[in-house]
């Protein structure tokens, strides 16, 4: 009795149309996250290489290569590696953003007047945090962006 094969090759394919180009008699589709750029995410990636694990053959297998699921294992942890740093910097980049600003607290700056678009100077007097990062209350105007700030004096 031989044991159904499946395979499912991660490739550039793959990641192209979404498909995961399986054969045999079980096989298992892809499919697109909203929340990633990844045509797969981590548990589905999991869940596929073990069920071609569970119906492989280890006295026939399909591939040509051996060390496939090795190297695609491989290639899956350093893009999320990659992800995960990202997203590191993006929070180290925000946390930079925001100690900036609350050092500007109490300098005089020239500024870009978001409401006339003029040049501008004057004291900023506080700092809010918002979810597209922090503005500034300069003179009494609030909502102000820490790029707007031309030069600290």
């Amino acid at each position: 009795m031989s044991l159904p094969t499946t395979s499912i090759p991660l490739t550039a394919h793959t990641a192209a149309t979404g498909s995961t180009g399986t054969s045999g008699t079980s096989g298992t589709s892809a499919t697109n996250s909203s929340s990633s750029s990844l045509p797969i995410n981590q548990d589905q990636f999991l869940q596929m290489l073990m069920t071609e694990l569970q119906n492989q053959n280890p006295m026939n297998p399909n591939s040509s290569d051996p060390m496939s699921f090795v190297t695609e294992l491989a290639q899956f942890t350093s893009v999320e590696q990659e992800t995960d740093t990202a997203q590191s910097t993006s929070t180290i980049a925000s946390g930079q953003n925001t100690s900036t600003a609350i050092a500007l607290i109490g300098h005089t700056v020239n500024y870009t007047d978001p409401t006339t678009g003029a040049a501008d100077t004057g004291t900023v007097q506080s700092v809010e945090l918002t979810s597209s990062g922090p503005t500034l209350t300069i003179n009494g105007t609030s909502g102000i962006n820490a790029s707007a700030v031309d030069e600290v004096t």
